[in-house]
């Protein structure tokens, strides 16, 4: 029985162990079972989420392509030229050191970025102009026609005024160049240190025109103005004619600008004759550093210091911001309107001084003409088109090819035919309301 028993129970405890290993066996292959459909499920969603998120993405590549399309399409466009002091702007609102010309107004406005031509595509032209000085009226006539002038020409023009200073000059002048100016066009105030500019400017590939004032000793491309030496003879003309015989004042204009050297020239080609056979005495004769009138006082105050109110008999001057110098040293002793005065430039209180008496003659140089004449040339230049100049004038160094305008002889007489009738000053600013009609 014991024995029995004893394999009875043994026996439950095989089947139970084997119960028990089933159970553990079944129960691993269950959780690896269900691991492995877990793993299943699990891939089979990633794949679905995935392939949701590339439709969800899809439209968002397109439109990033577009957009690299379109940039590599704007790059290969003609570049807009840096922004700098001074650059390019629309002809009819250029900007200068000391104004703006009309209609724009306030200095240093901000400047527009040069733009191809709608039409053609091509970048607009544009000049440099770079001036001597802004303070005396003449010269903002010729910005204001040039700048307008060159905008009728689909050109754009940067404008730098350097007050009479030479460093101040030649620095605006390198700015332009470095901003790429298509051609450059200066009114020097020396003669001498403007040679520099034109060096530079050819260098970077640049045409220089010299307006109204030779630039010496240099290879200047083109030169622009009226016959300087007509201007100086038509001076002595007009007063040799009232004046045959006597002492004679020359109050010259800047020793350091060839035109002033030109004007004197034609005055004593005239003179000279006369002079040589004793007709004529020169007993003052005088430049007037940077054109200035306050020089021309002084001149004239010395003049007459020396020579008394009696021993002097007639005055040239070399413009008429330097006559306007000497009319007032001839108030100052009584001899206002006794004593003829020559200038030439016709500016408005010269005109109104020939209207009142106290200044007898000036020459008129048009300088609509002028503008007019050297924003065409300006432009030829840039395109590398003939300009048709037939004379040449010596600079020091070379014949520079110039195209030379005619000056007139302007006095009392012909004052309304010639300085009004152009428009370049009008009856009422002459004469004023009640006079002159």
């Amino acid at each position: 029985m014991t024995a029995e028993r004893s394999l009875e129970k043994g026996g439950e405890e095989c089947r139970r162990g084997t119960a028990e290993r089933s159970l553990e066996k079944g129960g691993e292959e269950c959780r690896r079972g269900t691991a492995e459909r877990s793993l299943e499920r699990g891939g089979e969603g990633w794949q679905r989420r995935t392939a949701e998120l590339r439709l969800r993405l899809l439209p968002l590549l397109a439109l990033l392509a577009l957009l690299l399309a379109l940039a590599a399409c704007s790059g290969s466009e003609q570049p807009s030229p840096p922004e700098a002091a001074g650059s390019a702007v629309p002809a009819a609102s250029t900007s200068s050191d000391t104004g703006r010309a009309a209609p724009a107004s306030g200095e240093g406005a901000a400047a527009a970025a040069v733009k191809p031509d709608a039409v053609s595509g091509e970048k607009p032209i544009t000049i440099g102009f770079a001036m001597d000085t802004l303070l005396e009226e003449r010269w903002k006539k010729d910005r204001d026609l040039f700048v307008e002038a060159a905008g009728e020409l689909g050109a754009d023009v940067i404008v730098k005024s350097a007050a009479g200073d030479d460093a101040r000059q030649i620095s605006q002048a390198e700015a332009m160049i470095s901003q790429g100016v298509d051609v450059l066009v200066v009114v020097p105030h020396n003669a001498e240190a403007t040679a520099a500019i034109v060096s530079k400017a050819h260098k970077s590939g640049i045409k220089v025109l010299s307006y109204d004032r030779l630039i010496k000793n240099a290879d200047v491309d083109l030169y622009v103005s009226f016959d300087n030496i007509e201007v100086g003879r038509l001076q002595a003309q007009t007063i040799a004619k009232q004046v045959p015989s006597g002492n004679y004042v020359y109050i010259g204009g800047a020793d350091t600008d060839n035109n002033a050297h030109q004007f004197k020239d034609g005055v004593f080609e005239v003179l000279q004759p006369r002079i040589d056979r004793g007709d004529i005495r020169i007993v003052y004769d005088q430049w007037s550093k940077d054109w200035k009138p306050v020089h021309a006082l002084d001149h004239m105050r010395e003049a007459l210091d020396a020579n008394g109110t009696g021993g002097i008999d007639a005055v040239i001057a070399a413009n008429d911001a330097t006559a306007g110098g000497a009319v007032q040293a001839l108030a100052e002793y009584g001899l206002e309107g006794r004593i003829p005065v020559a200038g030439q430039d016709a500016d408005l209180a010269a005109m109104r001084r020939i209207a009142s008496g106290t200044q007898t003659m000036t020459v008129y140089k048009p300088i609509g003409r002028l503008a007019e004449e050297t924003a065409r040339l300006a432009v030829a230049l840039a395109k590398g088109d003939p300009t048709g100049a037939t004379r040449r004038v010596n600079n020091g160094k070379i014949e520079v090819p110039s195209i030379l305008l005619k000056p007139v002889a302007v006095d009392a007489s012909n004052l309304e035919e010639t300085v009004i009738a152009d428009g370049f000053h009008s009856r009422e600013d002459v004469y004023g309301t009640d006079e002159g009609e």
